[in-house]
């Protein structure tokens, strides 16, 4: 089973917790941020729904096929803030069949550096507590995500590793899953590979000469141990923790409760960030969690 814990302010992430993290690969840290920071950062993010999707050109986000990798809305969205849509908000005819709130699958990729109160939420000497922890030595956050899993619609995610998007050398990326909704099985929470990390990265997701950004395998495609899957049910405020090279999906959602999720990943800034990313920095460089 997955560690669960509550971070005490005073000591940190306790010798027990760093342990299960360095084993599984993923921790949970339940109560990490209260309900009412929860219920603001979800107004926040409706009301940058309806500022940004109204411009958006309807580019629906898909786990399953990366089709947006080819619109230049989404690679725009690197240093910026976009809207993206559910695949399944629109109907045959390529009209929305949802209101626009209930439409949009994330925004993405910089509200922690963009909007004041992302980034009051993105950073905190709490949460610098915690990549102490983690052995993230010079913490810097290069992608954020909200994410609505919308009811009803909230597309898969397929099983992947988040260093395939944000590779470094070392590998050095965390994940940082907060929990703005209950999450659980119905609603489509996370499912993660314990100890999955340990068996290497297989693909990356690379910038080419051309300027296409294509996922290219690094290794043989032999499937994860998924008899070892845990599905990681939350409450709301929760925080989950987990390795670049962990293993995780979540299944569609098609309850009639959304699943509000916030996502900060970050790297070592001591590792080697290669050019090919496609997350670049642009003159504007990544900053840390102080």
């Amino acid at each position: 089973m997955v560690y669960r814990t509550v971070l005490d302010d005073a000591q940190g992430l306790s010798a027990d917790a760093r342990a299960a993290y360095a084993r599984d690969g993923v921790l949970v840290l339940e109560d990490f941020v209260s309900v009412a920071q929860c219920q603001a950062l979800q107004a926040r993010a409706l009301e940058l729904v309806a500022e940004h999707a109204s411009r958006a050109p309807g580019t629906v986000f898909s786990a399953r096929d990366q089709r947006h990798a080819k619109d230049a809305y989404f690679a725009a969205s690197a240093r910026g803030i976009g809207a993206f849509f559910e695949e399944g908000a629109f109907d045959a005819q390529g009209q929305l069949q949802v209101p626009l709130e209930r439409a949009i699958n994330k925004l993405g990729h910089a509200m922690h550096d963009l909007d004041p109160v992302f980034q009051a939420f993105s950073r905190g000497p709490r949460l610098q507590a915690v990549a102490d922890g983690l052995g993230l030595a010079d913490a810097r956050l290069v992608q954020s995500m909200y994410i609505f899993k919308q009811p009803g619609i909230g597309g898969e995610v397929n099983c992947h590793q988040d260093a395939t998007y944000l590779y470094t050398e070392p590998q050095s990326v965390v994940g940082f899953w907060f929990a703005i909704e209950d999450a659980h099985r119905s609603n489509g929470c996370l499912g993660g590979v314990p100890g999955g990390h340990r068996h290497g990265l297989k693909e990356v997701f690379r910038r080419q000469a051309d300027g296409t950004l294509r996922l290219e395998q690094l290794q043989a495609s032999a499937p994860w141990d998924m008899e070892q899957l845990e599905w990681l049910e939350v409450r709301q405020g929760s925080l989950i923790v987990f390795n670049g090279l962990l293993p995780h999906l979540s299944e569609p959602n098609r309850s009639a409760q959304s699943r509000h999720a916030y996502t900060l990943h970050a790297v070592d800034g001591r590792a080697h960030y290669p050019d090919s990313n496609w997350i670049q920095p642009h003159g504007a460089p990544f900053t840390g969690f102080a």
